[in-house]
């Protein structure tokens, strides 16, 4: 760059102040450590040196240009005070690990060129309770627009103003162009709502759009005025007279499911989270990398693996010929060798009894303890006498030779363990060193306590100091460790020890095959497993590393290894012994403290060979500054042991450049690649000085994931560099094979799993036979597949290959292996390129784990990282959207989800690692508590089906034939025929319900039809024919003289669910007037139920409405005001004090044709809609329900349901009326006061039939779950019961009835009482399942075929089944048919369609402002398009379902025909071409984590959105994202686009139990969720 030719000198750096040079020195280290970039460096270097140096000014404003142009300016970490930020931060950057700097310029080159093509992606939204880590300031959620705040702003203002200018289009180009700046601050959303921007007032979609619903405690029946039936709504304005069209039916929904996917609905859309979304989208808009594959076939959707993406076809393929085994050179035979370690010990321990061995340090760093091998020696003997003498009896000793005992030792007790660990040599025991267990559930522990089990030990051996620190119960004993079997715990301090009779001496054969210890090792999957190591195999080792490295007696070495496993053990331990060499261990702890101590030790021993990890060079290299006066020229070799990570190459390069000058040799620096199985697999030699250093490997990272070696030459930015770790060991012989399958040699330029084939490998994994086999014992196979010898190899674990002059190259583990769409990835290159986005404000280096989950038949990469407490929201997801570009870019692969967790969280291993098997079950488990997660599954899965495309349909005709040629009976089934059933009854006389209850007050004028129960179970109030009679009398004169009410007009009817309400609706029967019941507003919650009332008054056109003085005073309040325009309401009467007085004649409807009341209710997805029913209809209805309830005057029902639409209102108002059966009337909301009521009441009355509604039913079952034995002790019994009815009108919930019946069973329950009933707006009772006629089948279908509109069944427990039950027995005088929606031509058995119903108590039509008559004839009066000779008119339900016809006898004699709804159209979702119904995604997710407590789902611009209720800790929310995501891509293929997570009770329920998912849709979109956070999946 320009100002590197105008460096100052070095005498000019001189006579710079002592201040500029330390500030100078911090930015050197901070480029050394990779925590500034390099132009970052160059920038602050020349604004330091700029008041010194004239000319660095011209070029530091030139670089300041570049830099603004190049890349916005949070970029560069801003230090004002370089030293001050780097004391604060030292403390916990001691944890690192290095990285490269290689890395990091190809890191930032592939993020500028990102740069350029930068999309806004969406920022996650939090709750700011949730995560108290951000400060303060962070609380305005950031901009995430590429242009600078000012400029967007600016933007802003121009596209709202421009919006206002013309009046609004459509919702999508608005949404489009609000978007190009904007913010996600909702200081804009607020702005604007859409009522303004169409120039209309008090319209209500406005009152809607505002809405904020504050308080759930009774589930409003709320709905807002959304648009659905047309796209075309959001273009007129919504003035009164011609009211917003959701109120009225549209026009069927399979027709205008696209238009409501543009449009942002009823809701304000320039709202935040529409900016987000649209963010979203445009970021989904960016083309995938691999294409979709074309792999769908309709019929057998059986996706299988094979799915995975075909193999590139340019993918790079190995060229070079089949390798041949390297040989290493000859083990040197040299005469004084001892034939076992242990001799070499008696040797030294007897001969050289004063020369140290061993020097452990204190917590400072100062060498506190020397042992000398005379000490060793003596001690290790006490130890064997005492553990094969002293620990049991003559008879019956606790150990024999051959035994395992375990070694449990602190990694700063280097002396007590190497006595134990010969102790147990002499002893011929089998020592297991492992870690020292510090709470009852540490990481990976609990497989530790798997491998003891396994490798029988009984013992533990351990120090006093030790034993006092290990976890204890009350009474002091140690507490059971999980998953560990029973131990003995032997301490092993010399005072405890016996010392041996003089002619005590240990047998130390010549070395065999028999074991001498077990090294444990964790694979990738978490488990622990025992390498055992033969006495032979342990000599030849240390012969091997003496030969290797040289050593020779009386050295020294520093050890910052674990001295139990590994490197740190074969080197610190035996290598040491077998050499008279003298190790100074340095623990971890001290190197937590004193991060320079190794260096110090060297220096002060003039140590010849030290044992160190990369994590050790980088962190003496922080440390560097606190001492200049170290020397490292002693040193011959500094054995890297972790040489084959990639971030080695950097590390060493580094330390070198920085102690050369301290006297470090550069051909001092000896990698070497180790591994449990195959011990030391390669070990670059010392050098020789002067000697040229090997060379590097640069090689391409695209070649590499498909196993190959490319040289690196096209770009720079997606190179790996290695270095090669030396030469096979002596002795050894090394060959590279397929890392999976049969061990086929690799060709020379292919990548492959290293097999060393020497005696100085482990034997077997302890007690594993099998998987022993496959890697210590492994025979490699040509091309051919013929052996290549019969020397067996061990599989070392590392993916390398052998380069020129036999050099060894690893470039991976298998264990950090991820198999992603057929290409190989390494944990550790993608950690590497993590960290080389400047990680340094956000996460911690050395806490990073990588791994793989399995989701939909393909590895998916996830990274997790712990993020420091200081970093801010907006800096983390900056990184995190950084880092998944870098590895986009760098290694051609997506990463599926990026998780942060607060610091310290993560499992951690001994030696301060992350525990990464530990760390992916937690996530898969849902309980790693992330603070920041983002998931990117539409970049990553690329494996699925091809969307559906609907086939043209084939003429009608011929599917006809189709099905006729096939024998197939159509679908279709009636109840019990109205005209041969025989009926003496007196009712059947009178045409009009009227006339029925004035003849019941003449004829049985004291029986009583209705009593009302409050919370206590005791009747407040009971009405006998005569009092119903006299008070609908006396209401009717009300209306007459103070409404001034003619025949014909609507009175709304507003009362709480009683007996009032029944006297009110006779009264209108006898005035002629036309009752419409609708649900009183919720005092507590006027906002949102008042609206929905309001509505109704205004579509039903009502007159007058009837109500009680407290819900009078209620509606005309100051509360009410600011919900509705209470100046507009009709004439308001209240009926409770009436004039005696009656009308002189009651009225009589001229025909039974006649409108008898209106029927309003909510559907699920908004649509308000009225139906109009008529005298006959209404007589036909009570009179199904009576033949198919066998109901009749001396019968009793209780009924628990909301009474004021549907098959509610009949049975709580008419029924008894017809049929003169008594009515016990229970309030649902009384049950809320006292969850016995409703079954105390059934008990109390031994009532046989009872009615209720799916929310009456799971408050029994939640609140009454575990009080059973207090309904038993109450005396209640339910054997009475023999049905036990749910009015639904949706698929019935199984799980439900039977948690339900399973429940009460204990208190006599008949599991067959439990059934369901099915309605539709069209007809509000289609099956009910009565007293007579076969129980209700239940048939598993397949969820897939469901998708593609099929059934198809399956055996109970398939996968991907659904269990679907039939809904009850279909009404006498009701028949049905399964139609094909689109063509309306009838189906087959057992095939999907629209549920068609005929009969006489169908409504005749929607009552609507406009009659629509298309849409009457529709959905009313439509005919099927062929195959129906009577040309019979049908009503279309608006539900998907079908026929089955079963084996089962119905009452008429022939086989039963069951019923079963599938779903309501207008909820089903299409996405992909496929039809979804919400319930079936909500049940996946439902199952998927404990703190789950409901779900829904909708869709917005094709986006799936799935809103979760979380009922544990607000820290679990994030948890929740992945689970929902994988769940909802392994069931039912689709991608979750936003994951938003709310508190208990956010999503609207209505009365009937059932989710107001669309309400939820537009309370999300206008953003008045307050959810706890959002996720947008990218």
């Amino acid at each position: 760059m320009a100002e590197r030719g105008l460096e100052p000198s070095a005498a000019a750096v001189a006579a710079l102040p002592p201040e500029v040079r330390a500030q100078l020195a911090e930015l050197e280290l901070e480029l050394s450590e990779g925590d500034i970039t390099q132009k970052g460096y160059e920038k602050k270097r020349s604004k330091l040196l700029s008041p010194y140096s004239p000319q660095t000014q011209e070029t530091d404003s030139a670089v300041q240009k570049e830099h603004r142009n190049q890349t916005p300016a949070p970029s560069a970490p801003q230090t004002s005070a370089p030293s001050k930020y780097h004391r604060s931060r030292s403390g916990g950057a001691r944890d690192e690990r290095y990285r490269s700097d290689i890395h990091t310029e190809a890191v930032q080159a592939a993020l500028a060129k990102h740069k350029e093509q930068k999309m806004a992606l969406p920022m996650p939204t939090k709750r700011r309770s949730t995560f108290v880590q951000s400060p303060a300031d962070a609380c305005t959620p950031p901009d995430t627009s590429s242009a600078s705040e000012d400029e967007g702003s600016l933007r802003r203002q121009a596209a709202l103003s421009a919006a206002l200018q013309q009046s609004l289009q459509n919702a999508e180009s608005w949404i489009n162009r609000s978007i190009q700046g904007s913010s996600t601050s909702s200081s804009a959303s607020s702005t604007l709502s859409h009522g303004e921007v169409k120039g209309t007032t008090g319209s209500l979609a406005d009152v809607f759009a505002n809405t904020r619903i504050e308080n759930f405690s009774a589930p409003p029946d709320v709905t807002t005025t959304t648009s659905s039936s047309s796209s075309s709504s959001s273009t007129r304005p919504a003035n009164i007279d011609l009211p917003p069209s959701g109120i009225v039916k549209g026009m069927h929904k399979g027709a205008s499911r696209s238009s409501l996917m543009d449009t942002a609905d009823g809701v304000p859309v320039n709202s935040r989270v529409s900016t987000k979304i649209q963010q979203l989208l445009n970021t989904l808009k960016r083309p995938k990398r691999p294409p979709l594959k074309e792999f769908f076939v309709d019929d057998s959707e059986e996706i299988v693996e094979g799915n995975i993406p075909q193999p590139d076809p340019n993918q790079p393929k190995p060229e070079g010929r089949q390798m041949t085994p390297v040989k290493g050179e000859p083990l040197g035979v040299i005469c004084n060798w001892p034939p076992a370690l242990e001799s070499a010990l008696q040797r030294w321990g007897t001969t050289q009894a004063k020369c140290s061995c061993l020097t452990a340090l204190d917590v400072t760093g100062k060498p506190v303890y020397t042992l000398t091998y005379g000490k060793l020696w003596s001690r290790s003997l006490k130890l064997a006498y005492t553990l094969l003498n002293k620990l049991g009896t003559k008879n019956e000793p606790v150990l024999k030779p051959g035994d395992r005992v375990a070694l449990v030792y602190p990694n700063n007790d280097p002396v007590m363990f190497m006595v134990a660990f010969y102790g147990c040599l002499l002893a011929e025991v089998i020592p297991v060193p492992i870690e020292v267990p510090l709470t009852r559930k540490d990481a990976g522990g609990q497989q530790i306590g798997f491998l003891l089990g396994s490798c029988g030990v009984a013992l533990a051996l351990t120090s006093e100091v030790c034993l006092k620190g290990l976890p204890k119960t009350q009474n002091g004993e140690i507490v059971q460790f999980k998953g560990w079997p029973r131990l003995k715990w032997v301490v092993t301090d010399s005072k405890y020890l016996s010392k041996p009779p003089k002619d005590w001496q240990p047998q130390i054969s010549p070395a065999g095959t028999e074991p001498a210890y077990i090294e444990y090792k964790t694979s990738k999957e978490g488990s622990v497993m025992g390498v055992t190591v033969s006495r032979l195999a342990m000599l030849s080792h240390c012969q091997a590393l003496s030969q290797a490295c040289n050593y020779s007696e009386g050295e020294t070495v520093v050890n910052v290894l674990d001295f139990k496993k590994d490197a740190g053990l074969w080197h610190g331990m035996f290598a040491n012994v077998m050499n008279k060499m003298h190790t100074i261990s340095v623990p971890y702890s001290v190197m937590k403290t004193c991060p320079l101590s190794w260096v110090q030790r060297v220096h002060a021993h003039k140590a010849k060979v030290a044992l160190v990890k990369c994590r050790d060079l980088h962190w003496a290299m922080m440390a560097h500054r606190d001492q200049r006066d170290v020397s490292l020229g002693s040193l011959r070799m500094l054995i890297v042991t972790d040489g084959a990570n990639p971030w080695s190459v950097s590390s060493c390069d580094a330390f070198l450049s920085l102690f050369q000058s301290h006297g470090l040799k550069p051909e001092a620096i000896c990698p070497c690649a180790t591994s449990a199985e195959a011990m030391t697999v390669a070990i670059r030699r010392p050098g020789v000085p002067g000697a040229p250093l090997p060379g590097r490997a640069i090689l391409s990272m695209n070649g590499l994931s498909y196993g190959v070696i490319r040289v690196n030459t096209e770009d720079k930015n997606s190179a790996l560099t290695v270095q090669d770790v030396g030469h096979v060991m002596p002795g050894g012989m090394m060959c590279i094979v397929k890392p999976d399958g049969p061990p086929h040699l690799c060709k020379t330029d292919e990548i492959g799993e290293i097999c060393v084939s020497s005696r100085t490998g482990g034997m077997m994994y302890f007690g594993l036979a099998g998987v022993t086999k496959n890697t210590f014992e492994v025979i490699p196979v040509n091309s051919a597949g013929s052996p290549v010898g019969d020397m067996p190899f061990i599989r070392s674990g590392l993916l390398g290959f052998v380069g020129p002059g036999s050099l060894v190259f690893v470039v991976g583990k298998m264990d950090g292996l991820l198999m992603v769409s057929g290409r190989r990835h390494n944990a550790d290159d993608i950690v590497a390129t993590g960290l080389a986005v400047e990680s340094m404000k956000t996460v911690y280096r050395g806490r990073i784990a990588v791994f793989s989950v399995s989701v939909f038949y393909d590895e998916r990469i996830v990274v997790v990282a712990e993020q420091r407490p200081d970093a801010s929201e907006e800096d983390s997801f900056q990184w995190m959207s950084r880092v998944l570009q870098a590895i986009d870019s760098i290694h051609q692969v997506g990463v599926y989800c990026l998780a942060l967790v607060p610091a310290n969280t993560l499992p951690k291993t001994p030696l301060g690692g992350i525990h990464i098997s530990q760390t992916k079950q937690l996530f898969l488990e849902g309980s790693l508590h992330p603070c920041n997660i983002l998931m990117c599954p539409h970049t990553c899965v690329t494996n699925l089906p091809k969307p559906r495309q609907k086939q043209p349909g084939v003429g009608p005709a011929s599917v006809m034939v189709g099905n006729l040629v096939a024998g197939k009976r159509i679908a279709q089934a009636a109840g019990r025929d109205l005209g041969q059933i025989e009926e003496n009854d007196l009712v059947r006389k009178h045409q009009f319900l009227a006339e029925i209850l004035q003849w019941r007050a003449q004829a049985t004028p004291d029986h009583v039809l209705f009593m009302l129960l409050n919370a206590k179970g005791t009747t407040v109030c009971t009405a006998s024919c005569l009092q119903l009679h006299k008070r609908a009398e006396r209401i009717a004169s009300v209306l007459s003289d103070k409404g001034h009410l003619n025949a014909g007009d609507n009175v709304v009817l507003l009362y709480p669910p009683g007996i009032e309400l029944i006297t009110a609706f006779y009264g209108c029967l006898y005035a002629g007037c036309i009752p419409v019941t609708v649900r009183p507003p919720h005092a507590q919650n006027l906002a949102a139920t008042l609206p929905t009332v309001r509505m109704i008054v205004d579509v039903s056109k009502a007159a007058c409405i009837l109500t009680t003085q407290t819900l009078l005073r209620l509606l005309r309040s100051r509360e009410a005001a600011a919900a509705v325009d209470v100046k507009t309401w009709p004439t308001i009467l209240d009926t409770d004090d009436l004039p005696r007085k009656k009308l002189p004649q009651l009225y009589k409807p001229p025909t039974p044709e006649m409108l008898a009341y209106l029927d309003f209710s909510v559907s699920t997805t908004g649509m308000l809609t009225g139906v109009k029913m008529s005298h006959s209809a209404v007589n036909a209805l009570c009179r199904a329900i009576k033949l198919q309830c066998e109901l009749y005057s001396s019968r009793q029902i209780a009924i628990c349901l909301d009474p004021y639409c549907g098959l509610g209102f009949a049975l709580w108002c008419l029924c008894s009326v017809y049929s003169g059966h008594q009515s016990i009337l229970i309030p649902p909301m009384e049950l809320e006061n006292n969850l016995f009521l409703w079954l105390a009441t059934v008990n109390q009355y031994k009532i046989r039939d009872t009615f209720c509604s799916y929310s009456v039913m799971e408050l029994c079952t939640k609140g009454l779950g575990n009080q059973v034995e207090v309904l038993k002790t109450r005396g209640i019994n339910l054997s009475c019961i023999r049905t036990c009815v749910v009015v639904a009108e949706e698929r019935p919930r199984i799980a439900l009835q039977q948690s339900f019946s399973k429940l009460f069973k204990d208190i006599g329950l008949s599991p067959r009482a439990v059934s369901t009933t099915f309605g539709s707006r069209v007809n509000v009772a289609i099956c009910l399942q009565g007293t007579s006629g076969p129980d209700p089948t239940t048939v598993y279908v397949d969820l897939k075929s469901l998708r593609h509109d099929r059934v198809r069944l399956v055996e109970r427990g398939a996968p991907q089944s659904l269990l679907l039950s039939e809904s009850g027995k279909i009404l006498p005088g009701v028949k049905v048919v399964i139609v094909n929606p689109e063509t309306k031509g009838p189906v087959g058995d057992s095939h999907l369609g629209e549920i068609w119903v005929n009969s006489p108590h169908t409504a005749s039509g929607y009552y609507t402002i406009y009659d629509s008559e298309t849409l009457q004839a529709d959905h009313f009066n439509t005919r099927l398009s062929f195959g129906d000779a009577a040309q019979t008119l049908w009503a279309r339900t608006g539900y998907l379902g079908f026929v089955r016809r079963t084996e089962l006898t119905a009452a008429t004699g022939e086989r039963h025909d069951a019923l079963y709804v599938v779903g309501a159209l207008d909820e089903t979702l299409e996405l992909r071409g496929l039809r979804y119904h919400p319930i079936d995604i909500e049940t996946s997710v439902s199952r998927v984590h404990r703190s789950i407590a409901e779900c829904a789902v909708f869709t917005w611009t094709n986006l799936l959105v799935v809103v979760v209720e979380l009922c544990g800790s607000e820290h679990e929310a994030l948890d929740l994202v992945p689970l929902v995501t994988n769940v909802v891509l392994e069931e039912h293929y689709l991608i979750v686009g936003v994951v938003v997570v709310v508190d208990p009770g956010v999503i609207p329920i209505n009365s009937r139990g059932e989710k107001q998912r669309m309400h939820l849709r537009d309370s999300f979109l206008a953003d008045q969720l307050d959810p706890i956070y959002v996720a947008y999946n990218m």
